[in-house]
């Protein structure tokens, strides 16, 4: 069997839709209106076991780089019991819908069975949330699959990009401006060729670390792209700002006023400083 780990995203979004949609079927068409959507149900409730199939051998396959991250062994081996779980169901309801269409003369003994497929249906659904639940907690909390799936460096760097500007952020926000201003020269040293990195660098210099005069000649030594120019100039103006230069500030931000007329944070900022001076 190939390796089809990749495709486990994808492959669960069809076991969601299609079971839960057939479910709803389910339970609308056993009150007898309107007749076709048994078929629909049985049809749709037999394709989503099928792809549960799918899904749970995609998430094995895909499972190892995961499972390897500190910690978050138990989160997937709970994401993977779940899924087994549902998939026995769906594949017990799958049953129960092709038994009944066998019945199909036989409209009491069918509709008997489909008792069982409404109930069983419903069961399928709480397990299927509760095996989504569990992925998404890997996912979102453990980062489960996000930079990891690939091993591509680039998705790599990525991840590590993210991990350290919200961690610098939380230490900021539990008023650790040291903390989160060490992270922030990690973050720097970890994408030096990254320019919103490195704008986001020397943002923490001025406001973590305080030093606006580091800042200014990190601005200085850097090239940045023009979709960057704003910020680099709105930053430059802070920078001067800081160090009580408020004329150098508006002598940045006109330029910026000029090639950016459609900007109201630079025209603002322009009329509060010379409004203050």
């Amino acid at each position: 069997m190939p390796d089809i780990g990749v495709y486990h995203p994808q492959i669960i979004h069809f076991v969601i839709a299609l079971c839960i949609v057939g479910v709803v079927c389910r339970v609308i068409a056993f009150r007898g209106k309107p007749k076709f959507l048994n078929g629909v149900a049985t049809l749709l409730i037999v394709l989503g076991a099928l792809a549960s199939v799918a899904a749970v051998r995609s998430g094995e396959d895909a499972h190892g780089p995961v499972e390897r991250i500190p910690g978050a062994n138990t989160a997937v081996t709970d994401h993977e019991e779940w899924g087994e779980r549902t998939r026995n169901v769906f594949l017990g309801v799958a049953a129960l819908e092709l038994l009944a269409l066998a019945f199909l003369r036989k409209e009491k003994i069918a509709a008997w069975i489909r008792y069982g497929a409404v109930a069983g249906g419903l069961a399928g659904a709480v397990f299927l949330y509760e095996t989504a639940e569990h992925g998404g907690e890997l996912v979102y909390s453990y980062a489960g699959g996000v930079g990891t799936r690939s091993g591509e460096p680039e998705d790599v760097q990525r991840l590590v990009i993210a991990a350290l500007f919200n961690k610098a952020n939380l230490e900021r926000s539990q008023n650790r401006p040291e903390e989160a201003a060490r992270l922030m020269e990690e973050l720097a040293r970890q994408a030096p060729t990254n320019a919103n990195v490195q704008i986001a660098y020397v943002r923490s210099l001025l406001t973590d670390r305080g030093d606006a005069n580091a800042a200014r000649g990190r601005l200085a030594a850097m090239q940045f792209p023009e979709t960057l120019e704003l910020q680099r100039g709105m930053l430059l103006a802070d920078t001067y700002l800081a160090l009580g230069s408020t004329d150098s500030a508006i002598m940045v931000l006109d330029p910026l006023a000029a090639k950016f007329p459609e900007s109201p944070r630079v025209r603002a900022r322009l009329d509060s400083l010379r409004s203050a001076r």
